[in-house]
């Protein structure tokens, strides 16, 4: 018996050591923030199977005031996925065979990587496999694409002890955003762009602020409008930032730092004036403090692609730390 349970030991300790030794020598993936290497045969893609990938997975990206899609797609043929093309980061194949599977494996040719497989024994069985295991693959893909945008921007920190300071949190933002306005209860942090602006802005608002048991939606426009009239004002007289009321935020029920949270995504104007643009709303509920902290993110830049900026505004967002 105390042979077996050394042999056991003995087996596992390689099988330990060989993946080890197998993440250490695994390339490191490439590729732009967003985007999606998809497998599969021409014929597929150019039908059925093909239409329900672009479907969902170039959807519409929610609170965007023009519609851009939630991934970049690149097809490739099956005997055309080899070298470069499998450092992708994220990468689905979809292939015909007589079994109906689906899998979804971590750093299988790289790292960070995530390869979704998905088979089926007929067009209709793809189909249905796609539909039934999207929502989590793109959950993971997007997940991915987050903690790389972190990552990149940790090459280079703004100082973020104002921050520890006057809202005891902690927040990674690139050195390329600078402090516009710092008051005791709210700062403004903004990067401009070569056609526009990104924005941050940090503050916090009693409990009560946001009532439960009530109209949550209403009472974070609220917030946000009152503090959009106190310090966003536009350069004309009497403008200033609002949520766009034409259309109803996107709004979900999160964690964030371990904390729920109420995720806000839409469109904010200007009042009487004509600028607009996305924004992202993150509530966090602080009962230690007796708070919410706020975090929102915002761009302007009027007839260009949105979506990268509010993905590095959102990956900057969940860095979020309460101290």
């Amino acid at each position: 018996m105390k042979r077996v349970v050394i042999l056991l030991f003995v087996a596992s300790f390689f099988i330990s050591c060989k993946e080890e030794n197998r993440e250490d020598i695994l390339k490191e993936s490439s590729g732009k923030i967003n985007h999606l290497s998809v497998i599969i045969e021409n014929q597929l893609w150019n039908g059925e199977v093909g239409d329900s990938i672009r479907n969902i997975y170039a959807a519409p990206v929610d609170g965007l005031p023009q519609e851009e899609p939630l991934f970049t797609i690149k097809q490739y043929a099956p005997n055309l996925f080899e070298g470069f093309m499998t450092n992708s980061r994220n990468i689905l194949v979809v292939l015909k065979k007589e079994e109906n599977n689906f899998e979804l494996v971590e750093n299988e040719f790289a790292k960070p990587q995530n390869v979704a497989h998905i088979t089926g024994s007929s067009v209709a069985e793809i189909v249905g496999l796609l539909e039934k295991h999207s929502p989590e693959i793109i959950t993971k893909f997007k997940q991915t694409d987050i903690k790389e945008n972190q990552r990149r921007i940790a090459k280079s920190l703004l100082d973020d002890s104002k921050i520890r300071k006057h809202f005891k949190a902690s927040l990674k933002l690139p050195t390329a955003y600078k402090y516009i306005i710092e008051e005791d209860k709210f700062f403004w942090i903004r990067k401009e762009l070569p056609s526009g602006n990104a924005s941050v802005l940090i503050y916090e608002v009693p409990l009560n602020t946001i009532q439960k048991d009530t109209n949550t939606v209403a009472n974070i426009i609220q917030m946000r409008d009152s503090i959009g009239q106190k310090h966003i004002e536009g350069t004309l007289p009497n403008t200033y930032m609002i949520t766009q009321a034409a259309y109803s935020p996107y709004f979900f029920n999160i964690m964030m730092d371990g904390k729920k949270t109420y995720e806000t995504k839409g469109t904010w104007e200007l009042k009487n004036d004509y600028m607009a643009g996305p924004f992202i709303n993150y509530a966090i509920r602080d009962e230690k403090n007796k708070r919410y902290l706020v975090i929102e993110g915002f761009c302007y830049n009027p007839s260009m692609a949105k979506r990268d900026i509010m993905h590095e505004l959102e990956s900057i967002l969940k860095s979020v730390k309460i101290l």
